[in-house]
C-alpha cells in the first residue's frame, strides 16, 4: 500500500489573540507531521492577505502550507497577481476553490471565472507545473450541482484542466465517499481522493455548518448528539469513536490520506490522529 498522509485546515485568524492561538494549535499539531496545513481564502479574497500572512507564518515555522484560492468575483487581474506573490514566496501548493461571490458583487454571470475548473487551467497556463493543485471534490453531490452525474462531470474537468489531486468536503458516510471515488475513476479522473474531515465537538455548530454547505449528519448521529444536551464531554467522547471509526474505514478501504478541518483548534483533531496511530496509520 501507498504511504497514506494527512493534512490540515486553518482559516486566517482576524485578532492579535487569534494569531497567537493559531501558532501554539499549529505548533501542537506540527507535532503529528501533517504533510501540509491548508489555509482557506474569502469570497473574492476578502481574507487575501490574511490568508498570505497566516501561510507565510506556518511556513517561517518550518512547515509546508498551502492557501486556497478561489476565482468567482476575481479579475485575471488580480489572480495572475496572487499567483506571482505566492510564487515569489516559493509556496508550491495551492487549493484551488470556485468560491462564493463576494457580497454586494453582483450576479454570478458578472464574474471573469464561473467555474473552478476555468480557475485550474487559468493556473497551469499562467504558471505552468510550479504549483501542485489541489480541487474540492463532493462524495454526497455539491448542493449546487443538477444531479451526481452532473457533479461527477464537472470533477472531471477540473482534473482534466489540470488538478493533482483532490480534497472532498466532510462527510459521515463512507459509502458516498468510496462511491464517488469509483464513479470518478469511470469517468477518467483518476487522481488521488483525500477524504475530508470535520471532527465532532459542538453539535448545533456542526449542524448549521452541515446546513450551508449540503454535508449530510446521519440520522443515528443526529440524534444521539441531541440525546446528549449541553453535556459536551458526551457529545466529543461519542464525536471522537465516530469519527475515528470512519477515519478507520476510509484508511483500511484504500482513501491515499485525510484532511482534517480543525477549525483553528488542536484537541479533536490531535485525538482522532492518536488513535489513529496506535492503529498503526501514518507510521
Amino acid at each position: 500500500m501507498t504511504q497514506q498522509n494527512f493534512s490540515i485546515e486553518f482559516f486566517p485568524p482576524k485578532t492579535d489573540a487569534g494569531v497567537e492561538k493559531l501558532r501554539v494549535t499549529c505548533a501542537k499539531l506540527a507535532e503529528l507531521n501533517p504533510q501540509f496545513f491548508s489555509v482557506t481564502f474569502g469570497a473574492g479574497g476578502s481574507t487575501q492577505q490574511g490568508t498570505l500572512d497566516t501561510v507565510l507564518q506556518i511556513r517561517g515555522a518550518g512547515h509546508d502550507a498551502a492557501p486556497h484560492i478561489s476565482c468567482l468575483g476575481s479579475s485575471r487581474a488580480n489572480l495572475r497577481d496572487i499567483l506571482q506573490s505566492y510564487k515569489s514566496h516559493g509556496i508550491k501548493r495551492l487549493v484551488a476553490l470556485r468560491g462564493d461571490l463576494p457580497s454586494g458583487y453582483g450576479d454570478f454571470s458578472s464574474s471573469e471565472f464561473h467555474y473552478a475548473n476555468e480557475l485550474v487551467e487559468f493556473i497551469r497556463t499562467e504558471t505552468g507545473d510550479w504549483f501542485h493543485i489541489e480541487v474540492a471534490a463532493y462524495p454526497e453531490t455539491h448542493p449546487q450541482a443538477k444531479s451526481p452525474q452532473d457533479d461527477i462531470n464537472s470533477f472531471v474537468r477540473k482534473v482534466r484542466s489540470g488538478a493533482d489531486s483532490a480534497i472532498t468536503q466532510y462527510f459521515y458516510n463512507a459509502d458516498a465517499y468510496f462511491r464517488f471515488v469509483e464513479d470518478a475513476q469511470k469517468a477518467g479522473a483518476d487522481v488521488p481522493v483525500v477524504a475530508g474531515i470535520m471532527p465532532i465537538t459542538n453539535y448545533s455548530q456542526l449542524s448549521r455548518f452541515s446546513e450551508m454547505c449540503g454535508a449530510e449528519i446521519p440520522r443515528w448521529i443526529r440524534l444521539k448528539l441531541a440525546s446528549f444536551g449541553d453535556d459536551t464531554d458526551s457529545i466529543r467522547a461519542f464525536g471522537l469513536d465516530v469519527v475515528t471509526d470512519l477515519c478507520e474505514r476510509l484508511l483500511k478501504g484504500g482513501a491515499p490520506g485525510l484532511h482534517f478541518y480543525t477549525l483553528n483548534q488542536a484537541t479533536a483533531t490531535h485525538a482522532i490522529w492518536s488513535r489513529l496511530n496506535q492503529g498503526g496509520y501514518f507510521k
